[in-house]
């Protein structure tokens, strides 16, 4: 049986490049030695052998050295995010596929494998952010053959997961409700969570 695939939305962290709300605040310097400790946390939290883990990234084709020795690092290639998505999707939709990004720390194996189950019962399963996005969609394999993000959703938008539940004929799984770190007071709520 064809394990599912955790892809990982990605940039190879280095200085000046993503997290742009976050550096205005944060500086570039520290948002890339964040963004860098973030994203290597979050691969060896969420590796895992129930799945096969996968690195689409942006500046790169090669593993970082302290990245997990089982992640496949592949490009995200041309296209806006619908388009990325929607390749990376049906690249890996031999079983179940979901795709995640790195803003959401507070993800778990758990809340991932909830995702792939309710992926294979309903056929599509979302991961809700606070700020209107998600942090999750997973799709059966059938699902992820013929899945269309190319068109008609609002992407870094309050509706971005109406729009993408829309798009996939709006019924799906959901899972739960996560927040993003996208600028400092983010940062700052998510350090304060960490505490407690």
């Amino acid at each position: 049986m064809t394990r599912p695939t955790l892809i990982v939305f990605a940039r190879r962290p280095a200085i000046g490049v993503g997290k742009t709300r976050l550096a205005q605040d944060l500086g570039a310097v520290e948002t890339w030695r964040f963004y860098r400790s973030l994203s290597r946390s979050l691969l060896f939290k969420l590796s895992d052998p129930r799945w096969r883990l996968v690195v689409r990234m942006v500046g790169g084709h090669r593993a970082m050295p302290d990245w997990p020795a089982d992640v496949r690092v592949e490009p995200q290639g041309r296209g806006d995010l619908g388009l990325k998505l929607q390749r990376a999707l049906r690249d890996h939709s031999s079983a179940e596929v979901a795709v995640i990004g790195t803003d959401a720390p507070d993800m778990t194996r758990a809340l991932i494998a909830q995702g792939f189950g309710l992926a294979r019962r309903r056929g599509v399963a979302l991961g809700p952010a606070t700020d209107g996005g998600f942090w999750l969609l997973a799709l059966s394999s059938s699902r992820a053959r013929t899945v269309r993000l190319d068109r008609d959703i609002r992407w870094s938008h309050s509706m971005t997961l109406s729009d993408t539940e829309a798009a996939l004929g709006g019924l799906s799984g959901r899972v739960a409700t996560l927040s993003d770190i996208d600028d400092l007071s983010d940062l700052l709520a998510w350090q304060r969570r960490q505490r407690r």
